[in-house]
């Protein structure tokens, strides 16, 4: 698990709860051409934090990739962001208390009380991914969005084929992109 953020002066954008796996085939995927978002990439682990320069319909964006393992220092990366994206593992139903646990930390931290967040449920690929309905009740998505302080989207993705990442691209461009 792993939280994303976006400065608010250099538009960047902090990815914290992404699987360390799945960063680079993402990062990969945000940065191609929709034709091109077929074509595998090795995937390895996550250390220390990775940066990812986006140019979205002409409008910069930097995403600050920060691996789950790193949770304990997510805060450091909070001042002056002003979105996150927090991927969630949805076909690893053990991680499920956990991310949810590292979710509700993140929204309440008080420099991201203004951050959008974007929440995508990653692996939709897989045959034992959870559905959007079973993984939001897990969650008790529904509660989080109407107590939370900030403006939340729930997308559902699979970095290994592509699925999903044009709305993630479309989220940047409307909540991130100056």
């Amino acid at each position: 698990m792993q939280p994303a953020v976006l400065d608010r002066k250099q538009t960047e954008e902090l990815n914290p709860n992404l699987p360390a796996r799945d960063v680079p085939r993402a990062a990969h995927h945000y940065s191609k051409d929709a034709a091109d978002m077929g074509d595998a990439l090795p995937t390895q682990p996550t250390v220390g934090t990775n940066l990812t320069d986006l140019t979205i319909q002409k409008a910069h964006v930097t995403v600050r990739e920060v691996g789950g393992s790193m949770g304990p220092i997510w805060p450091s990366y909070y001042r002056d962001c002003k979105s996150v994206i927090f991927m969630v593992d949805a076909a690893n139903p053990n991680q499920v208390s956990a991310s949810c646990i590292q979710l509700l930390a993140v929204l309440s931290a008080e420099p991201l009380v203004s951050a959008s967040v974007l929440i995508l449920f990653n692996k939709i690929d897989l045959p034992c991914y959870m559905s959007l309905v079973e993984i939001k009740s897990l969650f008790r998505m529904d509660d989080i969005i109407s107590c939370a302080k900030q403006q939340i989207s729930v997308l559902q993705t699979s970095s290994l084929d592509g699925t999903g990442l044009q709305d993630v691209m479309h989220w940047l461009h409307s909540n991130c992109a100056q």
